[in-house]
């Protein structure tokens, strides 16, 4: 006999941890490879872990809820083998390379143990989440994504598992009807900044997380109203609201935060995006928002200011090369998450657009995978979303600035000309940059805000895209 171990998958560049939702075997229980141990949590992804072996559930190292490390034993499985038997741990077809997993003959006094990380992609669609597990196998039996909305889940938030899929293939191979699963029901988020006015585009909040549930409230028990007062409702923070909660706290506690503010003139802008919207679609098969113009005007004046770009490692500056523009971008669950354009100062606007749009839509659909939150240098978020003019966001850490744009409203201005001043109606926009005083002081934060202003304003209408 020998022991092999299940480790805490890793799933995805910087997350270190991850908390177990529910287990689903207990020691003693049998297990199949690929059948599923567990359900984890990040404050990313939610995923089930299959197991690694055919065996027996021998010990298990954690109780639900705890926050376990990634790499770390979490249960062992006694599995049968023979002398210098070698068996490679099976992975996720999604998983980017195969993790192999030694079992060796098991010394007379002592066990020789084995640790098999498994590492997978999570892929969600609509209002549910899909394991790998789950995918595959609804590939291989030509199940539909239409189909598997009908799937009743048992897993953890009506998740599907391999036990349901299973049986529901069963069903359908006996031509029985399946059973509807209920599902939230869904309300469409409007596309990032479709209207030239204000518009909508992005969200308000730096990070937070990917949710199951499309569109649903949150619903709560009654309860005593204790000492809250008579007529009060008490709702219980989910978990992915404790973890923006923790998020936003822990920034604050971090950064000395410092907003400046500043006002741009973008009817060039506008009157640009609206004259050339209709034939960008049509030859390059993309709308065009305005947060693509945006990020545009940023990179070029982190390049003129790069310490923006950077983070802090207690007395060390870590000036970042690379130009990540992180995105905030509302769920429709009212959640808010930042996917990241990695290299976005090697993009074109056309390149700019395609990104923009391909990670706004995956995140509506809670289709990002866990990188594609990861290593964002500097944030843009749109605070105009909801209407509002202006605001003050909180700093994504471990970066040092977020750079929010406020919604684009017509008013009287004065302009000068070479006839001298004159009243105009313009298109006028507010921006608002919050920056870590630890690094950014107040002019080098003002001067940069004000670039990106005049960059905006100096919006050249002849321009191609």
């Amino acid at each position: 006999m020998a022991i092999v171990e299940l480790v805490m998958p890793k799933m995805g560049e910087s997350i270190m941890e991850a908390t177990i939702l529910r287990w689903h075997k207990k020691p003693g229980d049998q297990v199949k490879s690929d059948e599923t141990v567990l359900e984890i949590a990040t404050d990313k992804v939610d995923s089930e872990v299959p197991s690694i072996a055919d065996g027996e559930i021998t010990e298990i190292l954690f109780a639900e809820n705890d926050v376990v490390p990634v790499g770390t034993v979490i249960a062992r499985i006694n599995t049968a083998a023979d002398a210098g038997f070698t068996t490679t741990a099976p992975v996720a077809p999604s998983a980017a390379q195969e993790a192999p997993a030694v079992v060796r003959e098991e010394a007379p006094v002592s066990q020789e143990t084995v640790s098999a990380p498994y590492e997978a992609q999570f892929v969600t669609s609509g209002a549910r989440f899909y394991s790998p597990l789950v995918l595959t196998i609804a590939q291989q039996e030509g199940i539909s994504f239409a189909e598997l909305e009908k799937i009743p889940g048992t897993g953890n938030e009506g998740r599907v598992t391999k036990k349901d899929i299973l049986n529901f293939v069963e069903a359908k191979s006996k031509g029985l009807t399946p059973v509807a699963a209920p599902v939230a029901q869904r309300t469409e988020a409007p596309a990032p900044a479709e209207q030239p006015v204000s518009r909508p585009a992005a969200a308000v909040t730096p990070a937070a997380t990917t949710s199951n549930g499309v569109g649903a409230q949150p619903v709560s028990a009654p309860v005593s109203t204790g000492n809250y007062g008579g007529n009060v409702e008490i709702i219980e923070m989910d978990r992915m609201r404790k973890l923006i909660a923790e998020h936003m706290v822990r920034s604050k506690h971090t950064s000395p935060h410092v907003t400046s503010f500043a006002e741009a003139d973008v009817t060039n802008m506008v009157k640009w995006r609206d004259q050339v919207k209709k034939d960008f679609e049509k030859r390059e098969g993309e709308k065009i928002t305005f947060t693509p113009l945006f990020i545009e005007a940023m990179i070029k004046c982190i390049k003129r200011f790069p310490l923006l770009n950077s983070s802090l490692d207690g007395d060390k500056i870590i000036v970042k090369k690379d130009i990540n523009i992180g995105m905030a971008t509302a769920l429709p669950t009212g959640n808010l998450i930042v996917p990241v354009i990695r290299n976005a100062d090697m993009l074109n606007l056309v390149g700019l657009t395609r990104q923009v749009n391909q990670l706004a839509n995956a995140a509506r659909q809670n289709r990002l995978k866990p990188d594609d939150t990861q290593n964002g240098t500097i944030t843009l978020t749109n605070v105009g979303t909801f209407g509002s003019l202006a605001g003050t966001p909180i700093i994504n850490q471990p970066q040092v600035a977020i750079l929010a744009v406020g919604a684009i409203k017509k008013r009287p201005v004065v302009i000068e000309t070479s006839h001298g001043d004159t009243i105009a109606i313009r298109h006028m926009m507010y921006l608002s940059l919050s920056y870590d005083h630890r690094i950014v002081d107040g002019a080098l934060g003002s001067t940069f805000l004000s670039a990106v202003a005049q960059e905006l304003e100096n919006f050249d209408e002849n321009r191609s895209y």
